[in-house]
């Protein structure tokens, strides 16, 4: 029964982890990313469409993505999908292709991009610690129903402590190599 609550506990956390990752992700550090685009939507025939889903995504240089439409005709819809996002990314098109240049950040965007990724990863350890709550709350009801001893309830509560030690500290390497991926030149 301990087993169970800790492996519903451990997949919370875990889930915390990867929402963060995902998040980060989409943070713009100065370098070219597809990741970047991931929640912008072009309208394709009246339907908001992920733009990996109307055409190729690449990165030829460190600072710059192009956009390979499949239909050509979607050029217009892809540069005002892009210039409609909050990214402040402008695209220019050459009739083929899209093409994104990734301006460097300056310090002053650097310092608040590391306000922006601690602020989430603040997020992402409430919810690890909210895991925690809801494993001990369940190891609480199992002893009073009698379902395990008290032994077993400190027992149980160690390592759910333990596990949230554990995924507080991943959650710290997480922001550590953003931050310093963020404050690159």
């Amino acid at each position: 029964m301990i087993q169970d609550v800790q492996k519903k506990a451990k997949s919370a956390m875990e889930k915390a982890i990867d929402a963060l990752k995902r998040e980060f992700r989409k943070v713009r550090t100065g370098r070219a990313s597809v990741d970047l685009l991931d929640e912008v939507r072009v309208d394709y025939y009246g339907t908001p469409t992920p733009l990996n889903q109307v055409g190729t995504l690449v990165v030829p240089e460190p600072r710059m993505i192009t956009i390979q439409p499949w239909e050509k005709s979607l050029l217009p819809q892809i540069e005002k999908a892009i210039f409609k996002s909050d990214l402040g990314l402008t695209p220019s098109s050459d009739g083929e292709l899209v093409r994104i240049v990734i301006p460097p950040l300056n310090e002053e965007r650097r310092r608040e991009m590391v306000k922006v990724i601690k602020a989430k990863a603040e997020d992402a350890k409430i919810s690890i610690r909210a895991a925690r709550r809801d494993a001990n709350e369940a190891l609480k009801k199992l002893e009073k129903d009698k379902d395990i001893t008290e032994d077993d309830l400190k027992r149980g509560e160690k390592l759910i402590q333990e596990l949230t030690d554990k995924y507080v500290h991943l959650c710290e390497e997480v922001i550590v190599a953003k931050e310093k991926e963020l404050m690159e030149v």
